[in-house]
């Protein structure tokens, strides 16, 4: 399993809902599995109201279900409801990097540059986890630039929800290189402010996630 370090003071809710949203994305607990809360509160060295409230942030984002009679259990979401978000978030992230084209300073695209060069490194080094963190900062990024408050909060809500089937549909080296090379074409139309261009670019790169996602799962 990889190094997730439990959660401590300050933002104690904040920090045991980040651990098991992690955990959740990267597939150590899977959909339909109930989340143990007496076990997790010892694991992580805190009490379980904390432990509650945590479960109470994942299930408004949708990654757990709560239940008066299992308790907290890892959703479970079907293949058309994935499919249907993420053509959703498709159109919110064109529409995105369409404004971000036309608001964003220099400095502020120079910025989202080297976000992407870190991820390139993470990419180059094979750590998974830290690429995929920093693909989501950019994804993130794209979206605030572009400066419109519902559009983000709609994107956020919809990030959060897919977060497990976009880490897991770069799960294998040959997707995860040709979602490297799609990011490259996404910051070279940002650079050069073609709006069509990084719509379009970002439109196909989201939804090449469901068919790396569906080839990913039926190879399982």
């Amino acid at each position: 399993m990889e190094d997730i370090t439990p959660p401590s003071q300050p933002g104690l809710v904040e920090k045991v809902a980040h651990y098991l949203r992690e955990h959740i994305v990267m597939d150590h607990f899977q959909p339909g599995q109930r989340l143990p809360e007496r076990t997790l509160a010892d694991e992580l060295q805190v009490s379980r109201t904390p432990m509650r409230e945590a479960f109470k942030i994942l299930a408004a984002e949708g990654l757990v279900v709560l239940s008066p009679n299992r308790g907290a259990v890892v959703a479970e979401v079907s293949p058309a409801d994935m499919q249907e978000k993420l053509y959703v978030l498709s159109v919110l992230e064109q529409a995105a990097a369409e404004l971000t084209c036309s608001h964003a300073s220099d400095d502020e695209l120079a910025e989202l540059q080297a976000l992407h060069f870190e991820m390139k490194a993470a990419f180059l080094r094979r750590d998974r986890q830290n690429y995929f963190r920093l693909n989501q900062a950019i994804h993130r990024r794209i979206v605030e630039l572009a400066r419109n408050p519902t559009l983000t909060d709609m994107h956020a809500t919809l990030s959060r929800q897919l977060y497990r089937v976009r880490y897991l549909s770069n799960d294998k080296n040959e997707k995860w290189a040709k979602a490297m090379e799609e990011h490259e074409a996404i910051m070279a139309a940002l650079e050069s402010r073609d709006a069509e261009r990084v719509g379009q670019e970002l439109r196909r790169h989201l939804a090449k996630t469901w068919v790396k996602y569906t080839s990913e799962a039926s190879d399982a």
